[in-house]
C-alpha cells in the first residue's frame, strides 16, 4: 500500500513518515509543497493520501478539490491532519471530498489504526473487483450504481463521490429496504466504532444525497438508529 503525505512541517511528516515505514505492508512519501506533490502523483497514484490544510503555495482544500477534479484520484481515499479542529473545519473538509479528518495534534497510534482499518478497505474492495465476491450492478430508477466499474450515474450523468460515500451507498444498495445501523456502517467503511464519529458519518450522507440530486431521497434516516434505503423511487 502506497502512501503520500503532503505536510510542510517537517517535524510531523518525519515522524509520521517513520512510523509508517515501520508497518512492513505500507510505502510511505512525504512532500513539503504541493507542486512535489502533484509530480508524484502524476507519475504515480498512491492508494491513500495524509493531507494538510495549511500549506505553502496553496492550500490543502485546494490540493483536495483538484484531486477530485481528476479522474485517475477522484477516488483515491484522503485523510485530512490539519491544526483547524473545529467542528466548521471538520465539516468544510468532509464537505470539500475528504474520507476523514484528524485534527492536530493526534496519537501516532491512531492514525495508524485508520491507515490500516483503510488498508482492510482496500483490500475487500480489490478481492470484490478480482471476482472472489461477484458484485453486481444496482438500479433505483435512473440511478445506476456499478460496483464492476466503480461508476455511479443519475439519468444518464455521472455523479462523482468521494471513496466513502461510495462505500456508503453501496452498503446501503446492498440492503435495500433494510436498516443499517451507525454501528454495522462505520463497522463496514471506516473498520473501527463510531462513538467518536457520529458527525463524521452525518456529514457524509448529507454530501452524498446532495450529489445523488433527486434520487437523494432515496436514503432515510431512521432517527436513532441509522439509515436505509428505498428500493423504489
Amino acid at each position: 500500500m502506497l502512501i503520500y503525505m503532503l505536510e510542510d512541517d517537517q517535524v510531523i511528516r518525519d515522524l509520521v513518515l517513520y512510523a509508517l515505514r515501520q508497518q512492513t505492508d505500507l510505502e510511505a512519501q512525504g512532500f513539503e509543497r504541493p507542486s512535489a506533490f502533484y509530480a508524484a502523483v502524476r507519475s504515480r497514484v498512491p492508494d491513500l493520501i495524509l493531507l494538510d490544510v495549511m500549506l505553502p503555495e496553496e492550500d490543502g482544500l485546494t490540493v483536495l478539490k483538484n484531486l477530485r477534479l481528476r479522474r485517475e484520484t477522484k477516488l483515491t481515499p484522503v485523510i485530512i491532519l490539519s491544526a483547524k479542529g473545529t467542528g466548521y473545519d471538520k465539516i468544510c473538509g468532509l464537505d470539500g471530498g475528504a474520507d476523514d479528518y484528524i485534527p492536530k495534534p493526534f496519537e501516532i497510534m491512531e492514525l495508524l489504526s485508520r491507515v490500516k482499518a483503510w488498508e482492510r478497505r482496500l483490500s475487500l474492495t480489490a478481492q470484490e473487483a478480482s471476482g472472489e465476491e461477484q458484485p453486481r450492478e444496482y438500479r433505483i430508477g435512473g440511478l445506476t450504481v456499478s460496483p464492476v466499474y466503480h461508476t455511479v450515474t443519475a439519468d444518464g450523468e455521472e455523479v462523482r463521490l468521494t471513496m466513502k460515500e461510495y462505500e456508503i451507498l453501496c452498503y446501503l444498495l446492498a440492503h435495500q429496504d433494510q436498516v443499517c445501523t451507525r454501528e454495522q456502517i462505520f463497522s463496514r467503511v471506516w473498520g473501527y466504532g463510531s462513538e467518536r464519529e457520529n458527525r463524521t458519518l452525518d456529514v457524509h450522507i448529507r454530501t452524498l444525497r446532495v450529489k445523488l440530486g433527486e434520487y437523494g431521497n432515496l436514503i432515510e434516516t431512521i432517527r436513532g438508529v441509522g439509515y436505509k434505503i428505498r428500493s423504489s423511487v
